[in-house]
């Protein structure tokens, strides 16, 4: 398969957690809605090292992943965004993380917080 049709894949992946989150927080299942948006971001910045870089590494770390983008200048507003936001992505990655290990719930203003970082993610590629 060609890096095109797997950052098309992705990107589609990508989107569907991210419509699957909207979904989540309209049903008040914000535990669901906040692991659906880590992994949409997660996937979107997957789409994009592959699509600048070639390849992208098989970590589940959303920081670890926009180290690696650092090195892409035309994502420096994606990086600045992160850099901003960091408080927000670092509960993005617990939420990866507790949904499988530790019992914890979100509040709806999180799984809100959390979406809105994604919605923002995935306009870097067009996805919304």
């Amino acid at each position: 398969m060609s890096h095109a049709n797997e950052v098309k894949i992705l990107r589609k992946r990508a989107g569907a957690f991210y419509k699957r989150a909207l979904d989540s927080l309209k049903d008040d299942d914000y535990d669901l809605a906040s692991f659906l948006s880590e992994q949409a971001v997660q996937l979107h910045l997957k789409s994009i090292l592959l699509e600048e870089l070639g390849d992208y590494p098989k970590t589940y770390s959303i920081s670890n992943l926009i180290s690696i983008l650092r090195k892409v200048k035309k994502y420096d507003s994606l990086v600045k965004f992160f850099d901003e936001n960091r408080l927000k992505f670092r509960l993005m990655e617990d939420a990866y993380i507790l949904s499988r290990y530790i019992i914890r719930e979100y509040t709806k203003e999180e799984a809100e917080a959390l979406l809105e970082v994604a919605k923002e993610v995935l306009k870097y590629g067009e996805i919304y």
